[in-house]
């Protein structure tokens, strides 16, 4: 079955915490979702965050990336993304997206085998979640599934 990471946007870190045991994740819970499997919050959305912004990986992953929920010994996680990442997600137009793509879908993490055009689209997704986050003050967060 593999790892599931369900992104969502949720008004704070007690909203976000609440969606641990729902066994749909936060979409059983109503809050906006982008569903994506085999995309980490940590290795991979680092490197994305240092793609859109031109801070060095280093310093991205340096930043913590908190749990805000924990259950069966960390078989079911929720994160809070960086704020960081979160708008350079917002602000960025599809051009932008596309152009990340490219370098993004050559990283490591995805063993060759990710095609430009289908994360443009998982890009696409992203910020169009990120946006309306930003619209109604909301923060970015990961559910883990493992």
């Amino acid at each position: 079955m593999g790892v599931l990471f369900d992104y969502f946007a949720a008004p704070d870190n007690d909203a976000a915490a609440a969606t641990i045991d729902l066994v749909g994740g936060p979409s059983e819970a109503s809050l906006p979702t982008v569903q994506l499997k085999g995309v980490d919050p940590f290795v991979q959305l680092g490197t994305l965050e240092s793609l859109l912004t031109g801070v060095d990986y280093d310093t991205v992953i340096g930043r913590s990336i908190e749990p805000v929920a924990m259950a069966d010994d960390g078989a079911l996680l929720v994160v809070a993304l960086t704020e960081e990442l979160a708008a350079a997600l917002s602000d960025a137009d599809e051009a932008r997206l596309r152009e990340v793509a490219e370098p993004w879908s050559r990283t490591e993490e995805f063993g060759g085998e990710a095609d430009p055009a289908d994360l443009a689209d998982v890009l696409t997704g992203l910020a169009e979640l990120a946006r309306d986050a930003k619209t109604r003050g909301d923060h970015l967060y990961c559910w883990v599934c493992v």
